[in-house]
């Protein structure tokens, strides 16, 4: 059986190296990070993923899976080699590829038999042919190397099963041998059902961020359609719902909120455009720029909203519970996260901002010591004059607000991502109001717009001695004919 390298422990490394071992395979992690490595090792993941604990430690303890962090080692032991290293935005929003280049050149150099490497890093279109230039001009002598592209699409919260149980896998090869290989790592899920697309590299690399793009879009058109919403007293829930019914549309990724964030969508649009610009073709994807500008503004009327509540000015006065800190539930990923971001304007504007999530609370404190951090729901929400829902966790939708409306001093709830049941908060007396959706407390003052009246013309008045006779006039004059 062919054994495996994992080159790079993050999200993506540490995820797809545990669900490689679950598949079968004997499997090496390397990172270049000492701290990581030990705590991975020692069955330890230092993120939030649902599952993962349990399925990297299992096999840690197995010896089936193991973490290190010498390339070299890493050259030695494997047949294939994933690159799951970070392509963080870099200048004008392009991907930072030099840790994908450390990698590759740390490990080429080494290698002792033919091999396969593979990208799983989300990389600009065009990466993989400079790649290929350069393993050829590192690789050893007599040493063959493949270099296909195969690129992840997890989504977080549900990373161990879209490792194992893929919706598609992308294969972007150039040899039949890396075909065979990549057939052999994923043989379980093709077995299962998993369709393959085997394409060029170019495809490859622009099919993840091209995922991204679009959805990135559907987001940013719902949430558009939220401010019209807003403007006319109609429901986006519905809107949506009735979308949703259309085949062609889809329901999913039409729910309307404070919009998207994390480590992908927001990095992979600015990316996309940055790549697209390079090559000369910026004007093709110019409408991203507005999706971008769509999803920011998004957070900006939470932000002014809140402060109107509290009063405006230039220092407004008051207290802010907010609900979440992660990008997403089933997360404490925090990048680029549109709750942290709400937060940390409504305190730059000084406000007073107690923040409680469920998972987030350490690596929100690292990028946000200036925010103060709860331990509860409603140690969050004590005295304050406004309280934002803004990470869609289930244990929000659990909370009891007649309970939180005797913790808190004001009575406004502000639903940002749509996903609370505006009932038993109306009960207990909030203030309850959501982004694009029509609700009793704010039905009676929703503005309208003046219903627009179409003066169609009259049809002609047609005498009834030349009306044309129907069908049925005909056919019972014939039956009293008959008779």
């Amino acid at each position: 059986m062919l054994r495996i390298s994992v080159i790079g422990t993050g999200y993506l490394g540490a995820t797809h190296a545990a669900g490689m071992a679950e598949l079968g395979f004997e499997v090496l992690g390397v990172d270049n990070n000492p701290a990581k490595a030990a705590a991975l090792s020692a069955g330890q993941v230092p993120f939030h993923e649902p599952g993962l604990p349990e399925l990297l430690a299992g096999h840690v303890a197995g010896g089936r899976l193991r973490f290190g962090t010498s390339l070299v080692e890493a050259a030695e032991f494997a047949d294939v080699h994933f690159l799951c290293v970070g392509t963080p935005p870099g200048v004008n929003g392009a991907a930072d590829l030099s840790q994908l280049y450390s990698a590759l050149e740390g490990l080429v150099p080494h290698l002792t038999r033919n091999c396969l490497i593979v990208g799983k890093s989300t990389v600009p279109v065009g990466t993989a042919e400079a790649l290929t230039a350069r393993i050829a001009e590192l690789a050893p002598e007599g040493i063959s190397v493949d270099l296909a592209w195969n690129p992840e699409f997890l989504r977080e919260g549900h990373a161990v099963y879209d490792t194992l149980h893929p919706n598609r896998l992308v294969f972007g090869v150039t040899t039949p041998d890396a075909e065979w290989a990549l057939r052999q790592v994923y043989a379980t899920p093709i077995a299962a059902g998993s369709p393959v697309v085997i394409t060029n590299m170019p495809t490859a690399e622009l099919i993840k961020v091209s995922a991204n793009a679009f959805l990135a879009t559907k987001i940013s058109f719902i949430n558009a359609m939220a401010e019209l919403c807003d403007l006319t007293g109609a429901d986006v829930t519905l809107l949506a719902d009735a979308l949703g019914h259309d085949d062609r549309i889809g329901r999913k990724f039409l729910g309307a909120g404070l919009g998207y964030g994390g480590g992908c969508l927001p990095k992979d649009v600015r990316a996309l455009i940055a790549r697209a610009t390079e090559l000369g073709a910026g004007e093709s994807v110019e409408f991203l720029r507005d999706i971008d500008a769509i999803n920011l503004r998004r957070r900006e009327r939470v932000v002014e909203e809140t402060l109107a509540l509290l009063g405006g000015g230039h220092r407004p006065s008051g207290r802010v519970g907010v609900l979440g800190a992660a990008f997403k539930p089933l997360s404490d990923d925090v990048r680029d996260s549109p709750a942290l971001d709400v937060a940390r304007r409504l305190h730059a504007a000084g406000v007073d901002v107690t923040v409680f999530d469920p998972a987030a609370t350490v690596p929100a404190r690292a990028v946000a010591p200036q925010l103060v951090f709860a331990a509860t729901a409603a140690a969050a929400l004590h005295e304050a004059d406004v309280v934002l829902h803004l990470t869609e966790w289930r244990e929000f939708r659990e909370l009891d607000p007649a309970f939180l409306r005797t913790v808190a001093r004001g009575r406004v709830l502000i639903d940002a991502r749509n996903t609370l049941d505006p009932e038993p908060w109306l009960a207990a007396g909030w203030d309850f109001r959501a982004m694009g959706r029509l609700v009793e407390s704010r039905a009676a003052s929703a503005p309208r717009v003046a219903p627009v009246v179409t003066a169609y013309p009259k049809p002609p008045v047609v005498p009834r001695q030349l009306a044309a006779p129907s069908p049925l006039t005909r056919l019972r004059a014939r039956v009293r004919r008959t008779a």
